[in-house]
């Protein structure tokens, strides 16, 4: 059976896009089996080993970025300006939003070319917990609290549980929620009389959106990735795998 062409393997590995990897190609920076190639249309054996610059790359099944969405972009490829845009140098085709940030949000947004994962991670009954900085119009009251946490009715459903923080200042918020039903936040407060003036996902099941910038992107850390798989009780099935 033929293998993968090299170029198009070291893009999906996040490498670089398949202009980008063909020059480490070229430039015998990379070793197929032990050996220097030079061709970026190779063909490589299925399970022969890959090495950059003398180190192995590791072969995913899948891959897992997360990015810092800034406002003003669309969680689509259809629509624009789309969240797509800012990922460029990185294999975008069969990665796939973790559920969507609204264009006026920003925060933390997953991909995954995993779709079990995704689906895991989605679905309200793994209630994945997601957390947000919530800044308001008006403050934020000890009755919104015990009204989120006692679980809101919109459209004549019962919302699960949601937790409220109140710190100093009661406009600017937190808010975890286990489910993740459409511009739910924004109307969870406009039920309370109340509007949301700016919005931004913190963290996503064990995942911190931490220092990263806003527009830039990252693939997760090896130990990201064990915690996320664990976390929906998937351990261990994003392991090494052959080619």
């Amino acid at each position: 059976m033929r293998g993968e062409r090299l170029d198009k393997l070291l893009a999906r590995l996040g490498l670089g896009s398949r202009k980008e990897v063909a020059r480490l190609v070229r430039a015998g920076r990379v070793r197929v089996a032990g050996e220097a190639v030079r061709d970026p249309g190779f063909h490589v054996p299925e399970g022969a080993s890959l090495e950059l610059d003398g180190k192995p790359l590791a072969v995913r099944r899948h891959h897992h970025l997360l990015l810092h969405k800034p406002a003003g972009y669309v969680t689509s490829r259809t629509e624009g300006p789309s969240v797509y845009a800012l990922l460029s140098g990185f294999p975008t085709r069969d990665l796939a939003p973790v559920g969507r940030l609204d264009k006026d949000t920003e925060g933390l947004l997953l991909f995954t070319t995993d779709g079990e994962l995704l689906h895991r991670l989605t679905h309200p009954r793994h209630k994945v917990a997601k957390r947000y900085l919530v800044h308001l119009e008006r403050p934020a009251t000890e009755e919104d609290q015990r009204a989120f946490a006692e679980g809101l009715s919109l459209d004549g459903e019962r919302l699960l549980p949601a937790a409220l923080s109140l710190g100093e200042d009661p406009t600017r918020v937190e808010l975890v929620l286990r489910e993740g039903r459409f511009h739910q936040v924004k109307r969870m407060f406009q039920a309370r009389g109340n509007r949301v003036l700016y919005l931004k996902r913190l963290s996503l099941g064990p995942l911190e959106l931490g220092d990263l910038s806003k527009g830039e992107a990252r693939y997760l850390t090896p130990e990201e990735e064990e915690t996320l798989y664990r976390a929906v009780g998937l351990g261990g099935q994003d392991a090494q795998g052959e080619l």
